[in-house]
């Protein structure tokens, strides 16, 4: 973000209840949680971030984009203005094994799958075309390196 001040942000910030939560906690402390989300905002926000097993997630994207299996994130969005108010509902079993997998540590993951959120929220979509997908990746990149997180893109 290119401001010097960063939009307001009121967090909700729950986890559900399951093995192995308490790694996805120390992952993700709320000041942390804030400090990625108010980067990506470009106003005010109002974000519910909900931290959930396989189960929740996948009838989650089931019950609401028809497709039935966990994903590593979920964007309901309710407003994109006069202030942003969204939840953002992440599977921690699908982001720790991507991290693992794409050799990323579980903070810089989080990191960025709430920037992707967050985006998502105020109407960004990587789904409509090349061109936008490209243009969201590359805001991403923007906003992960003045977190100073590298590339999640290997960019």
């Amino acid at each position: 973000m290119a401001a010097s001040k960063l939009p307001a942000l009121s967090l909700s910030l729950q986890f559900g209840r399951f093995k192995g939560v308490e790694r996805h906690r120390a992952a993700l402390p709320r000041h942390s949680v804030t400090r990625w989300i108010r980067h990506a905002l470009d106003i005010d926000g109002e974000i519910t971030v909900r931290i959930v097993d396989a189960d929740e997630g996948q009838r989650l994207n089931r019950e609401f984009r028809g497709k039935d299996y966990a994903t590593n994130v979920l964007t309901f969005d309710y407003a994109q203005g006069p202030v942003v108010m969204a939840d953002l509902v992440l599977c921690a079993p699908v982001v720790a094994r991507e991290a693992k997998e794409n050799r990323k540590t579980l903070v810089d993951h989080y990191a960025h799958l709430l920037v992707h959120g967050t985006l998502h929220a105020q109407g960004w979509d990587h789904e409509t075309s090349e061109a936008d997908a490209d243009e969201m990746e590359a805001y991403e990149i923007e906003i992960l390196a003045g977190l100073g997180i590298r590339s999640p893109y290997g960019k």
